[in-house]
């Protein structure tokens, strides 16, 4: 039995559709037949098709026949999108009544209720998020927040599906493009990480394979440490370096190399350009 009866929507089969829509299925949100995916290429939604979900290569079927829509275009695609779905749009009181949950980066409400105003020039329901790409493997984390039109039990719903993909927290809207450093690009801070770590055991004579399964272990096991236990990461730190042990000498190098600083500065210049996009 499917947790929710509404038909979910995706506009764009891309790389997070797919983690999300997925999840959804494999984690008994909805079932498969309830997923209406589309783009510009079928062969490109094979995947989806394999999951039992319906392909189309027409963006307004999506509007048409489902009741939440994730609109998973890129940034710069979503005026065309949105005109598009304007000249065949038919106003009813079932297309009034739909829920728009959009993934685009550094894209405001502002600028989202501007662009789909023809859906319902008073009362269209949107949600903006923030999610990430390990939504794929059920660790993502999300940020959220709707606009003024959006009720409880429509955030409910979206909380729903997005917290079984990981973590979902709703917040203020002007956090999500500060978030978004953290949130949406970190996990290819992360993966940077892991390839350093990999290649400094590497050096020292461990095979490849046995060094990026190891990396990727002891940063899963550091992040669900400070989950589970709910220390500050210096305190954790701090029980692992020694006196005058192996770890804080490689601390120290840390230091010299200023990775803190450099990663600070990453986050804020990634969070400063998704809001930059969003307003291109």
């Amino acid at each position: 039995m499917a947790k929710l009866d509404e038909r979910i929507g995706f506009i764009g089969g891309g790389n997070m559709a797919f983690a999300i829509g997925s999840g959804l299925i494999s984690g008994g949100i909805v079932k498969a037949s309830q997923v209406m995916v589309s783009g510009p290429h079928l062969e490109n939604l094979s995947r989806w098709r394999e999951l039992g979900a319906v392909t189309t290569d027409e963006n307004y079927d999506v509007v048409e026949h489902t009741d939440i829509i994730f609109i998973c275009v890129k940034p710069h695609m979503l005026a065309p999108c949105a005109a598009q779905l304007k000249f065949k749009y038919v106003p009813s009181a079932k297309n009034a009544s739909k829920l728009l949950v959009s993934v685009l980066a550094g894209t405001t409400l502002n600028t989202l209720e501007e662009k789909f105003a023809f859906i319902e020039s008073s009362g269209l329901k949107i949600i903006r998020t923030m999610p990430n790409t390990s939504m794929q493997v059920g660790e993502g984390c999300t940020v959220y927040a709707g606009n003024s039109h959006v009720m409880h039990q429509d955030l409910e719903k979206v909380h729903l599906m997005l917290n079984s993909l990981g973590l979902a927290q709703q917040v203020p809207e002007p956090m999500i493009d500060a978030v978004t450093g953290v949130t949406g690009c970190g996990p290819a801070f992360v993966y940077t990480i892991i390839e350093a770590l990999a290649d400094g055991a590497v050096k020292q004579g461990v095979p490849r394979q046995m060094a990026l399964q190891f990396a990727a272990q002891t940063l899963l096991g550091a992040a669900k440490t400070v989950l589970l236990t709910g220390k500050h990461p210096a305190v954790l730190r701090d029980e692992v370096c020694s006196p005058g042990g192996s770890t804080i000498v490689g601390v120290h190098e840390l230091e010299k190399g200023n990775l803190r600083a450099t990663i600070i500065n990453a986050v804020e210049k990634s969070s400063l350009r998704s809001a930059e996009l969003g307003k291109k």
